[in-house]
């Protein structure tokens, strides 16, 4: 058993650390919790430094049996940015209190970094023997801002290091009641990233005098407005399909959700006791467009002869890039679509693993002694995460945790880049609990 303050003070520390991305190469920090987990761990680790200051750890525990399947914790280290406006505590102050640990990254994903941590250097330590294959534990850096400093190098230009065949990593859900009890959610699928940055150019001239001038900002500004305005095109996929279908809802409820042309009903009744839910099952059916920048002038009495915008794009599991460009050409229409470039810089198939072997059952064995009960539901998250990188190279991997009775689904969505960012102190212990356990029924079932 590891003691809950153990890693409640663990977390404290990494959130104190305050490794913030805020997407530029120089901010992150992420050797400030590197420096942290070697001393925990009392054992230096290989450290991949992709960028000044931006490392990445990473160990390995020799397995026992040759062949037997190797399992990597991965977590990461960066936060996003917290200004402390609308925040009951300092974001960074990483204060106890009411029961609940407050601040930046308390669930995205400090929490489990912590517990994955925890659970580690037990084997690492020697405390806890080996597992029959490799246990390979990877600290990554720059998740927050596309992982391109972080898992990505790391599977890219060092394989050796994180080579496995399965992992844990995140997002970790709270359970979902259902007339047949609770069931925990385990993250399978994720969206893919297809971002978009469109540049408009025109001909610039005073701003009293705009007869004859041609504005880039205006024809800019009305395609991103088209963009967010349009209806997004939805699509019911079969891990959409297998996660409504376990939530066991009313029956009514539960064909308008798999319905393409009832779903945004349901949703917009899902609103009215739920908006955060509501805005999480639109994610789960939809093409998502959402306009997020906008540069243009550089004066106010200056007509802009340039303007450049960034769209957040999410493609759903069988959703491809061409899907992305022809709504983006039918949305635009002929007039702004001649006029405007659009150009992809984050681009990332969806991404699944199939919820069965080794490593699935093991999660149930662990849920069994802990939550109570195996009931397992495979879920599908609209965010990107370390996992896409590994999936590519055919590696199992799933997001798990383990939260409190009273947390909820819709509080804890609401939390991630959010205010009052908070974690219970059970859930720390439970979640830890959970991977501990994880580990040991992995070994069992692949020995």
């Amino acid at each position: 058993m590891v003691p809950r303050d153990e890693v409640i003070e663990l977390l404290q520390t990494l959130i104190r650390n305050a490794c913030v991305n805020d997407g530029t190469p120089d901010s992150g920090h992420e050797h400030r919790s590197v420096s942290t987990l070697e001393s925990y761990f009392g054992a230096p680790g290989t450290v991949i430094e992709s960028h000044p200051g931006r490392q990445n750890l990473v160990y390995r525990v020799e397995g026992t049996t040759p062949g037997a399947p190797a399992l990597l914790l991965l977590p990461h280290l960066d936060v996003v940015p917290a200004s402390g406006d609308g925040w009951t505590y300092d974001p960074f102050a990483a204060t106890r209190a009411d029961g609940y640990v407050w601040g930046r990254g308390a669930v995205d994903m400090l929490n489990v970094t912590a517990a994955m941590a925890a659970v580690f250097r037990r084997y690492l330590s020697g405390e806890l023997s080996p597992l029959p294959g490799d246990l390979v534990f990877a600290a990554t850096a720059d998740e927050e801002a596309g992982s391109v400093l972080g898992a990505e190098h790391l599977v890219a230009e060092h394989w050796d290091l994180v080579k496995c065949d399965y992992l844990l990593c995140e997002v970790a859900n709270p359970s979902f009641m259902t007339p047949d009890g609770p069931v925990l959610p385990v993250t399978v699928a994720e969206k893919g990233p297809a971002w978009r940055r469109m540049r408009a150019r025109g001909r610039s001239g005073h701003g009293s005098q705009p007869y004859g001038t041609s504005n880039a900002l205006v024809p800019l500004a009305t395609a991103l407005a088209r963009l967010a305005e349009a209806p997004m095109p939805v699509d019911i996929t079969a891990e959409w399909m297998t996660f409504v279908q376990g939530l066991k809802l009313d029956p009514d409820l539960e064909i308008r959700l798999l319905d393409p042309d009832l779903v945004d009903g349901a949703i917009e009744d899902l609103a009215v006791e739920d908006p955060i839910f509501a805005r999480w099952v639109h994610a789960c059916t939809h093409l998502t467009v959402t306009p997020t920048v906008l540069n243009a002038g550089f004066k106010a009495n200056v007509v802009p002869e340039a303007a450049d915008g960034e769209v957040d794009v999410r493609k759903l599991p069988g959703q491809d890039e061409a899907d992305v460009d022809d709504h983006f050409r039918k949305v635009m229409g002929p007039d702004l679509s001649g006029e405007i470039e659009v150009e992809p810089f984050l681009a990332f198939p969806a991404n699944a693993s199939p919820f069965a072997g080794a490593l699935w059952e093991a999660i149930g064995d662990a849920a069994e002694v802990v939550a109570g009960h195996r009931r397992l539901l495979p879920a599908i998250t609209p965010v990107a995460t370390d996992a896409r990188f590994f999936r590519a190279r055919d590696v199992v991997a799933y997001g798990v945790g383990l939260f409190d009775d009273d947390a909820t689904f819709g509080g804890m969505l609401s939390m991630f880049h959010g205010d009052d960012e908070r974690v219970s102190e059970e859930s720390v212990g439970r979640t830890t609990e959970m991977l501990a356990l994880t580990l040991q029924r992995f070994g069992v079932r692949t020995g």
